[in-house]
């Protein structure tokens, strides 16, 4: 009876198989109600080409998390004793049956192994088709979809069909359904007035006394302008001596055509690090990206972020990552364009390389609800394995307080995008990512928290185990009621930690400007983590890596490794938003880095925080 099965089986299949992927019957994958803010116009040109990245699952991903939180696990015999990438990669590479009836589905229609690429781990399939053929493919119409806010348009469906068949071997597909129109994280800039801010606080000014800072005080100019000593006093730094030798590096992303110029980053050293005069960071591009030296195109995030990252941590080697993305398609422009989420061209890059920065900042987000849930699993999980191999990634928590950063409810624009329309706060993603440290913002000295600082809830990932104790801590403490229906109070909870935010004193295009946003919070915190590295380094340990679990931790065991801030709310959605608060709160996390306490902390030769 069991040979008759199995052959009965066998012949089935044969059936199947014989039978075109393209003729085969169709299973809906993914549909969306049309997003709140965009206006459908005229269908999509037949020939205009997009890239389709076709994600197939990762059956051992569970797997991959556990061997994360192991290795991130301070109380853990594993700390430390990060994956390979070759061991990251067989954890989560696809069955060798979703590769190949994928293959099929592909050749079906005319694409062969040498018209595609894959990451590598082979989990990602991707593929330059006209809309005419991913039409075919999907069993859908594309269409020309506008911003009503600021004009863009891209060319997306908003539902999608595979073969029934692969419904179990391929994960998602896109540029389908997705709508979320990425950004960076800043606010306004404005250039300096020198004069005006000499009247302001007078050069003979006493310090201000921060009994955490390096040596009890912080200049009293920086209450008007931030600059790397501000930085290295107020978080207690002052003195530490980074290494160029011991293996650390640390990593800055740019998008959207930022620029990180290097003639001002010389005005900035010579304005701020002196010693660090002539020495530079490595750019590289990626997917397109370009590195424009004109003064004329050089980026305010982009400078930000290099010239404090940088300046930070010199002579900390630095890299720079420009990763291309098209502008948003014109229904006149035939011209290929790519209309994917540049993050996921970045994780392809950064995961295939054998080496890579201990420590990369990001300052850049979608709002979570425009991202579709598979796809931000899908990125998250990307994020997970640059943990496992003791990468630390920040990203900046968001500038519009708990949505859009307004308080008056006649003017706010906080509305789910789910076809409810509901008054909703919006967090950000990556920033609501798990795997990532989410990085808020502080201003003043002594610190309150900023008023723009993003914070709130995910409504995509669930609570972390590592934030119970401390974010339930928060929630036992709101009144009854508190904002009840307009965030998830079982979400991953954001942020993680803040640093300064505001009136950083920048070069661009060879002027000096203050500039502020927690874009300016995640490169400072960058830097103190890659201090962090480098001590660790030096000492002959491993990077920290994934950070969360640790800064949790710390925090319970020792308080005093991060500056608490308890002043400051985030308006947004029409409320004043959440206040800041003895603890972790959702404005600045635990809190800000005192590098002094949490380096000798981690520089232990065994990490035992139960012990301090």
């Amino acid at each position: 009876m069991r040979s008759l099965s199995a052959w009965l089986s066998f012949a089935l299949a044969a059936v199947v198989s014989a039978v075109p992927a393209k003729d085969c019957a169709h299973k809906l994958k993914e549909s969306i109600p049309p997003p709140r803010g965009w206006t459908k116009s005229a269908p999509a040109p037949a020939n205009h080409v997009i890239e389709l990245r076709i994600a197939l699952p990762q059956p051992r991903f569970s797997e991959l998390e556990r061997h994360l939180y192991e290795v991130s696990d301070p109380f853990g015999e594993r700390y430390g004793q990060h994956l390979s990438k070759e061991e990251v990669e067989s954890l989560i590479a696809p069955e060798p049956e979703s590769i190949h009836l994928v293959n099929e589905w592909l050749a079906s229609h005319g694409i062969y192994e040498d018209d595609l690429s894959r990451s590598p781990a082979k989990d990602w399939v991707i593929v330059n088709v006209p809309v005419s053929l991913a039409e075919e493919m999907l069993k859908t119409e594309y269409h020309v979809w506008t911003h009503d806010a600021s004009g863009d348009s891209v060319v997306r469906t908003t539902a999608y069909s595979i073969p029934e068949h692969l419904d179990l071997h391929v994960e998602l597909i896109q540029p389908t359904t997705m709508f979320s129109r990425m950004k960076s994280l800043k606010t306004t800039f404005r250039i300096d007035d020198e004069q005006e801010k000499t009247a302001l606080i007078p050069a003979d000014a006493p310090p201000i006394s921060v009994p955490s800072a390096s040596g009890g005080h912080v200049d009293a100019s920086c209450n008007q302008t931030i600059t790397i000593t501000c930085l290295l006093q107020l978080y207690n730094a002052v003195g530490f001596e980074a290494s160029a030798t011991n293996g650390n590096q640390i990593g800055i992303t740019g998008y959207l055509e930022q620029f990180a110029n290097k003639h001002d980053l010389q005005l900035f050293y010579a304005d701020q690090r002196p010693e660090a005069l002539n020495s530079s960071f490595k750019t590289i591009l990626i997917n397109g990206g370009q590195n424009s030296q004109n003064l004329s195109d050089a980026g305010a995030e982009a400078n930000l972020d290099t010239q404090f990252g940088y300046g930070l941590t010199f002579p900390t080697p630095g890299t720079f990552f420009s990763t291309g993305g098209s502008p948003p398609f014109k229904p006149d422009d035939l011209t290929p364009t790519n209309t994917n989420e540049p993050y996921t061209q970045w994780l392809d890059f950064v995961l295939s390389q054998p080496t890579l920065p201990r420590s990369i900042s990001t300052s850049y987000a979608d709002d979570e609800q425009t991202v579709p849930v598979n796809f931000a699993k899908r990125v998250c999980n990307g994020f997970a394995q640059l943990g496992a191999r003791g990468v630390s990634l920040m990203f900046s928590s968001g500038d519009g307080g708990v949505g859009d950063g307004e308080e008056d409810p006649a003017l706010q624009q906080c509305f789910s995008n789910d076809g409810r329309n509901v008054t909703r706060f919006i967090p950000l993603f990556p920033p609501s990512c798990p795997f990532v440290t989410a990085v808020g913002g502080t201003i003043h000295i002594p610190e309150t928290a900023v008023f723009f600082s993003g914070g709130g809830f995910s409504d995509v990932f669930p609570r972390p185990a590592y934030q119970d104790a401390a974010v339930t801590k928060f929630l036992d403490n709101l009144a009854p009621g508190t904002y009840k229906g307009l965030f998830n109070p079982n979400g991953r909870a954001i942020p993680d930690v803040a640093a300064q935010a505001d009136l950083f004193r920048i070069f661009l295009s060879g002027v000096p400007v203050s500039i502020g946003g927690t874009s300016a919070a995640a490169p400072t915190f960058t830097g103190i983590v890659t201090l962090l590295n480098s001590a660790r380094l030096s000492k002959g340990l491993p990077p920290l890596g994934f950070l969360n679990p640790l800064i949790y931790a710390i925090q319970s065991a020792d308080p005093t490794a991060f500056n608490d801030i308890t002043v400051g709310n985030n308006p947004g959605c029409g409320t004043p938003g959440f206040n800041a608060t003895k603890g972790w709160d959702p404005i600045t996390g635990v809190g800000t880095p005192n590098f002094g306490k949490l380096k000798d902390i981690v520089t232990l030769s065994t990490l035992d925080i139960r012990g301090l």
